[in-house]
């Protein structure tokens, strides 16, 4: 049976509930530019703002390395509520310090770190040789670059791959400026065997091509929108026509919306998600269009048949 794997253990999709499908509670890299989402006063004051607008889970894409406190995500869930699903992952080569992608190429290599990541449970720190929580990684999170694959997207998707066979775990993908989503879906889906349902293609409306939105729905993946009114990738002009037009053409069922916060003040987080987009959506789309967006949809693809 298909579960959703949050902080706090795997949860009926069902009861998944309002979902921000795509965020940030705590991020830090060298090769972001602003302050790092570090504070966890500052996570539980967005989640719990996001919790008094009906907001149930949020997905954070954090993976390996990047900070993903994993502790204070826990205490945030507990005190608010609200699911929060991690992730386990690669981000691009640019925020790792060399020695550290050395040390998850040894032994077993990447794809059995993802994996024990997703079943054991997800290293504390950003060190692989780390101690190890007993909280587990409900989704993998990997990069493209921009138009392009280079070598280490591509040692990353392939491990991903395989710890999604072992697993059943979603993959969320970052596309760089919302370019190479052809790309990598031809990799992970077309070379590597992952279902395309089990894909979640992100930043897309950093990349409003009616075109490429409609071959990758063709394909069965989801459509992740995220990022609305950032500060740095101005998307809003275009979200909501982008949206629209999917859903005309019958793909409202593969349609995410996530606030992707990266830094203190980048955007208006996650209540905006609800105070602002959902009312547009419900007035554009219908409220039960609404509804599949912000609920029945995430509950979908972040459930996974993990192993016992």
């Amino acid at each position: 049976m298909n579960a959703v794997r949050t902080v706090l253990g795997d949860i009926e999709p069902a009861g998944l509930g309002v979902c921000d499908a795509h965020d940030h509670l705590f991020l830090r890299s060298p090769a972001l530019p602003g302050p790092s989402l570090d504070d966890p006063a500052a996570a539980l004051a967005r989640l719990t703002g996001f919790r008094a607008l009906g907001g149930e889970a949020l997905a954070q894409w954090t993976p390996f390395g990047l900070g993903r406190m994993t502790g204070q995500a826990v205490a945030a869930s507990r005190a608010t509520g609200v699911h929060v699903i991690a992730a386990t992952g690669l981000h691009q080569e640019v925020h790792y310090d060399p020695g550290v992608l050395r040390r998850l190429r040894r032994g077993d290599g990447l794809a059995a770190f993802f994996v024990a990541e997703l079943t054991a449970g997800m290293i504390a720190g950003d060190d692989p040789d780390g101690a190890r929580s007993t909280v587990r990684a409900g989704m993998i999170k990997v990069a493209g670059m921009f138009h392009a694959l280079d070598d280490h997207t591509r040692w990353v998707m392939a491990a991903a791959a395989q710890a999604h066979h072992a697993t059943g775990a979603p993959i969320g993908v970052h596309h760089e400026m919302g370019t190479a989503a052809v790309d990598a879906l031809g990799l992970l889906h077309g070379e590597l065997g992952v279902p395309a349902r089990s894909l979640l293609l992100g930043h897309l409306n950093r990349f409003p091509d009616p075109g490429v939105h409609r071959e990758l729905a063709a394909a069965g993946a989801y459509l992740a929108f995220d990022g609305p009114s950032r500060a740095h990738h101005a998307t809003d002009p275009w979200l909501v026509d982008s949206l629209v037009a999917l859903a005309a053409a019958g793909r409202t069922e593969q349609l995410l919306l996530g606030a992707d916060t990266t830094s203190p003040g980048a955007g208006p987080g996650a209540a905006y998600l609800l105070g602002t987009l959902r009312p547009r959506l419900v007035r554009e789309l219908g409220r039960e269009a609404a509804d599949t967006v912000f609920r029945a949809n995430p509950a979908r693809a972040f459930a996974a048949p993990w192993p016992a």
